[in-house]
């Protein structure tokens, strides 16, 4: 089955009751039960547990990720935090790649440590430097790619033969291409991450996550984090979010298509110093884009001339681009990370990270590219 036809229809029947075709919400906290001794032969008992409109979502993005089996949550952050809950104990030792999204390097950088997790940043587009840390203690090695904002690329099968030869997990986080432009586990990663808020949801609408994995072992453990924890996601955002999912490749193609045509005209611009942008042979990854996805995203970065007071002069200037944290919608977004998402990630390792203090992050939407252009065309000349 195509991935077009998954995603209309994987996870999800005609309802049996009345024939609706979109999934029924189940607003309800607790399923009866027919008996004691018949307990849970409906599959479902108290929401926190399980609930039949998020397992369809969850059904969904299993078969587009092509996975095991999936668990949906509150947040993208709620699902990272279960895979850490679920999988790591005091002693063990983490790799997080130096350009994460602000919150996975918080929670890393401020909460694993706490509970005795022993944590190291280091460059996971130099599959070497990751190497060069492993531990025999390591159990996850954590990427992002492309990376939140400056979109450095790793390379997803090196890590992943790292981490098999050295009997750990390789997490990433593969929000920002979907399933439809990267599948992961065809790189050898073990369990893949979404913040269902972006792309997949792409309407500005909902708060989700997800955490799909390649085995039923990891599944029942991070299931069981997230009961534990109660970070569940609400059955009306799963509806929502799958009447998102259904129209996801076709905002994918138009979105990616926009964001090349507006890298390419930054690239150009005097008052712009560089331009970040898979999809450009100028990015230093682009061979690597190229043969490990086949689509380049919606996101593009670039550094304004005259660092961060320019960066705040031009977020003000604009007038259709939205100031605003979220990324992945119809609607184009644009931000400032050093005073936004990427705020509570030291300034030095900012820095350190490329996470400089022009960076503006693009997120570019539906809308007509000539309009897109026209409004940073006007507000570049006005900072």
């Amino acid at each position: 089955m195509g991935f077009r036809t998954k995603q209309v229809h994987a996870g999800v029947t005609p309802d049996p009751t009345t024939g609706a075709i979109l999934t029924p919400i189940h607003q309800s906290t607790t399923f009866v039960q027919d008996s004691v001794d018949e307990y849970m032969g409906k599959g479902y008992s108290y929401s926190r547990g399980g609930n039949p409109t998020v397992r369809a979502l969850e059904e969904k993005l299993t078969a587009l990720e092509e996975g095991h089996d999936t668990t949906a949550y509150a947040s993208g952050m709620a699902a990272t935090v279960a895979v850490f809950l679920g999988l790591l104990r005091a002693g063990d030792h983490v790799i997080v790649a130096d350009v994460v999204y602000g919150g996975t390097y918080r929670f890393a950088d401020q909460f694993l440590t706490k509970f005795g997790v022993d944590v190291t940043f280091a460059d996971a587009s130099e599959a070497d430097r990751v190497e060069a840390v492993m531990r025999p203690e390591t159990r996850i090695v954590f990427t992002e790619s492309p990376a939140n904002p400056t979109l450095k690329v790793t390379d997803l099968a090196a890590i992943s033969e790292i981490t098999r030869s050295a009997d750990a997990l390789h997490v990433t986080d593969n929000t920002f291409l979907t399933p439809y432009f990267q599948k992961p586990f065809q790189l050898g990663a073990n369990i893949v991450i979404h913040s269902t808020t972006k792309f997949l949801d792409g309407h500005n609408a909902t708060l989700g996550g997800a955490v799909v994995v390649d085995a039923q072992e990891l599944h029942e453990k991070i299931s069981f984090a997230r009961i534990s924890a109660g970070l569940v996601m609400s059955p009306m955002v799963a509806w929502l979010t799958l009447q998102g999912v259904k129209t996801l490749s076709e905002r994918m193609d138009r979105q990616s298509a926009n964001a090349l045509t507006i890298a390419e005209w930054l690239r150009d611009h005097p008052k712009v110093d560089y331009v970040n942008y898979p999809g450009l042979a100028s990015h230093p990854q682009f061979e690597l884009s190229s043969r490990q996805a086949s689509g380049f995203g919606a996101l593009v970065c670039f550094e304004v001339h005259g660092g961060a007071e320019t960066g705040k002069k031009l977020m003000d200037a604009v007038e259709l681009w939205s100031l605003a944290e979220n990324l992945g919608a119809v609607e184009s977004l644009i931000t400032h990370p050093v005073t936004m998402t990427h705020a509570a990630v030291p300034a030095e390792e900012r820095v350190a990270a490329g996470i400089t203090d022009g960076l503006v992050r693009l997120s570019v939407g539906l809308e007509d590219v000539d309009d897109l252009i026209a409004d940073l065309d006007s507000a570049l000349d006005r900072v």
